[in-house]
């Protein structure tokens, strides 16, 4: 027996709010918003591999805690689609579904890497 086999690569594109970034240009200024923007991506960086690791490890509150940690630093620089799969995430954990779970931090890890990327073209920032 034969079977097709099918690759799906899911592509969705990820949502910045540039008004959010607007903001706090107005009220900290260019450096002082800049300034936030860098430690807001570097930390949800780190809590995104901390959450890979946390999932590897079977800590379902671990990671519930880091996912909802991300909800405020992304809606903070207007990663409106990071935030969102992040209570994705903390959902499917508060729903005791393994297989939601697996699959949201899958497409949380997705999503974060596009909006980190998204966020620096935007700024127009280097690494």
């Amino acid at each position: 027996m034969v079977v097709d086999v099918v690759e799906l690569t899911p592509d969705e594109t990820v949502r910045l709010d540039p008004s959010r970034l607007g903001d706090l240009y107005l009220q900290l200024g260019e450096a002082g918003a800049e300034d936030v923007v860098c430690r807001a991506i570097e930390e949800l960086a780190v809590r995104l591999s901390h959450c890979e690791r946390l999932w590897r490890r079977d800590d379902l509150d671990g990671l519930r805690k880091c996912a909802r940690s991300l909800i405020a630093i992304a809606e903070q620089v207007g990663m409106n689609s990071l935030a969102r799969v992040a209570g994705d995430v903390t959902q499917a954990i508060d729903a005791c579904d393994g297989v939601a779970t697996s699959a949201t931090l899958t497409r949380l890890i997705r999503i974060g890497a596009r909006s980190l990327t998204a966020v620096w073209d935007l700024q127009d920032l280097s690494v």
